[in-house]
């Protein structure tokens, strides 16, 4: 069975925020819950680079480990979901998480902060219903076996989601066409120094 993972290439993001008005609109989540977000670094510098940030899915997810009700659970597929119906507003999960993904609609103490939502990759959630899913989760558009809908609408196909293999394949033959024919980690003399992602349109 296929891996199911996110990526995104920095080189091609352009701060549009597509994805994440994507995300809103198929998954209708909650004020104040923001399940994918475009993060800016070294911002006003040549060197500045965007990329769109959501739940990676990990391979070995910290949130999963830390959970006290076991809300999250991992799908054969690597696609990390949530059962709402167990969740206790603990925030052990937002702690752990190197990606801040987890999300919490108040912002009150233990217990208070509400239900935790995150991205589900576009795979839904435990519902008896496809009503209480959406309602709950947002849309399963993997068991309709479409890409989650912030992927499908970037326009410059930045952010890339899928089988993990395809998605490594797609990212290593841009890396070659940009220059890196090593892989982007040798001293490749037409490549700039801080670039690993060097685009080959840029000589002279």
């Amino acid at each position: 069975m296929a891996t199911m993972k996110f990526m995104c290439d920095a080189e091609r993001c352009i701060e549009c925020n597509g994805c994440v008005t994507a995300c809103k609109n198929a998954n209708e989540v909650e004020w104040g819950v923001q399940r994918r977000r475009v993060v800016t670094l070294n911002d006003g510098e040549p060197s500045e680079v965007s990329i769109s940030v959501a739940c990676m899915h990990c391979d070995d997810a910290p949130c999963i480990a830390v959970c006290p009700t076991e809300t999250l659970y991992q799908r054969d597929d690597g696609i990390v979901l949530h059962d709402k119906d167990l969740c206790i507003g603990c925030g052990y999960c937002l702690y752990a998480c190197p990606f801040g993904a987890p999300q919490f609609p108040k912002q009150n103490a233990f217990g208070e902060r509400g239900k935790m939502d995150k991205c589900t990759f576009c795979a839904g959630g435990p519902a008896e219903t496809p009503e209480e899913e959406y309602q709950k989760y947002g849309a399963n558009r993997i068991a309709e076996g479409k890409l989650p809908l912030c992927a499908e609408m970037c326009s410059t196909k930045a952010l890339l989601a899928g089988d993990a293999q395809e998605v490594a394949d797609i990212f290593r033959q841009r890396v070659v066409q940009r220059g890196h024919r090593d892989g982007g980690w040798s001293g490749n003399p037409r490549a700039e120094a801080d670039s690993l992602a060097y685009d080959a349109t840029r000589q002279g």
